[in-house]
């Protein structure tokens, strides 16, 4: 199932299925304390981002607008600015709620039926264990997988769900079964979030996801391990931690899709730019929030980046090597970069998609956000590009 981009009328209809929920989730006094205050700097940038977005747009000569912004169509330029500004100024516990559940699909709902779609023509059901909860995309219900998909979404390990990713997740079996595989799955885990939990509790939910993923599985060689930002980093984590247990050994994954990976949760090389909507601050506050109080922001199983042992990430690399995409204008960007040469070296395969002009989690954020078609799934089909070359 692949939908248009995104149209005005779906944005109108996000906000009002997000309106109840902010008073459902949050409350109406929560919501009033952070917004009286926040009031006049609301408004301001009400002002400003117009003002700065005509000014670089239609006033700044080419050469000195952002690399983003010369290739960006004016709708995804605007939306990115807006981006820009919530993820520096909103509360993760006000975000959360654009990113849940009782928003998302109703969303996705809406703009089925906006295409003529009264039900999914692919199926998903709720997993909920003791351990573990996510959501179950199979192609054909009643058969075996041949290839399995283990996806963590990213928001910051404070936000995010995977109904807010269902209808990228969607897309990508369906590329998948149009690729030419029987019956494509994809597992999308659902991880606490914080402040309801700190590492290490995500990092023994990816664990037991990938125990589930197994048991559906005709082998691991045909699991393929994914993520963007923060849920990049805890399939990082999680391949790292395959090392150290016996358990694992013998059952890595066949590939792994890294999509603008957090790789460190602090560095100074993560620094803003003209083009990403990430903001540094912001970035560190998330990642001190979920790495807590008992655990070191050094740790190479919290920090993936941390890691400098080139034989331990021979043995965690998944046996058919990596596949990285992210834009050349990410905050992330250059910890991606030392990361993938670290990978090299080890003479593991890897392949990379760096995306010129481009911010973080485009493949993700262009789905939605993309004109042509061409455009909207231009990151999904290199991916099952990479999985159709790696996994036959």
């Amino acid at each position: 199932m692949i939908l248009n981009q995104i149209s005005y009328l779906d944005c109108v209809a996000f906000l009002v299925f997000l309106a109840p929920q902010l008073l459902v989730q949050i409350g109406l006094f929560p919501i009033l304390k952070w917004l009286i205050p926040a009031l006049p700097f609301i408004v301001y940038e009400a002002l400003v981002i117009p003002y700065q977005f005509v000014r670089e747009r239609y006033f700044l000569p080419f050469e000195r607008r952002s690399p983003f912004v010369r290739k960006a169509t004016p709708f995804q330029d605007f939306v990115i600015r807006c981006v820009r500004y919530a993820f520096a100024n909103m509360p993760a516990s006000i975000g959360r709620v654009f990113f849940s559940k009782g928003v998302s699909l109703p969303f996705l709902r809406f703009r089925m039926l906006r295409h003529g779609i009264v039900t999914s023509p692919i199926r998903w059901t709720e997993v909920k264990r003791p351990d573990f909860r996510g959501v179950l995309i199979k192609h054909n219900q009643q058969e075996q997988p041949d290839i399995i998909v283990y996806y963590a979404h990213g928001g910051g390990f404070s936000m995010g769900s995977s109904y807010f990713y269902m209808e990228f997740l969607l897309a990508w079996v369906a590329l998948l079964k149009a690729a030419g595989y029987r019956n494509p799955a994809l597992f999308a885990l659902e991880y606490t979030l914080v402040p309801d939990a700190t590492y290490p509790t995500q990092l023994h939910e990816t664990l037991a996801g990938y125990r589930y993923v197994l048991s559906l599985a005709q082998s691991s060689t045909r699991v393929v391990v994914g993520g963007d930002s923060a849920g990049a980093t805890l399939m990082l984590s999680f391949l790292l931690y395959l090392t150290e247990h016996a358990e694992f050994r013998h059952q890595r994954p066949g590939l792994a899709v890294m999509i603008s990976p957090w790789v460190t949760i602090v560095s100074k090389n993560n620094r803003n730019t003209a083009s990403d909507f990430l903001n540094d601050n912001s970035l560190e506050l998330y990642g001190r929030q979920y790495i807590g109080k008992k655990a070191s922001a050094n740790d190479p199983m919290v920090s993936p980046g941390h890691c400098k042992d080139t034989k331990k990430w021979t043995e965690a690399s998944p046996e058919e090597g990596w596949y990285f995409l992210y834009g050349s204008e990410e905050v992330l960007g250059p910890e991606t970069r030392e990361l993938i040469s670290l990978l090299r070296s080890t003479g593991t395969h890897v392949d990379e998609w760096e995306d010129q002009g481009g911010i973080h989690a485009w493949p993700v954020a262009s789905l939605y956000l993309g004109k042509s078609r061409d455009e909207r799934l231009g990151g999904l089909q290199s991916i099952v590009g990479a999985i159709k070359h790696r996994i036959l």
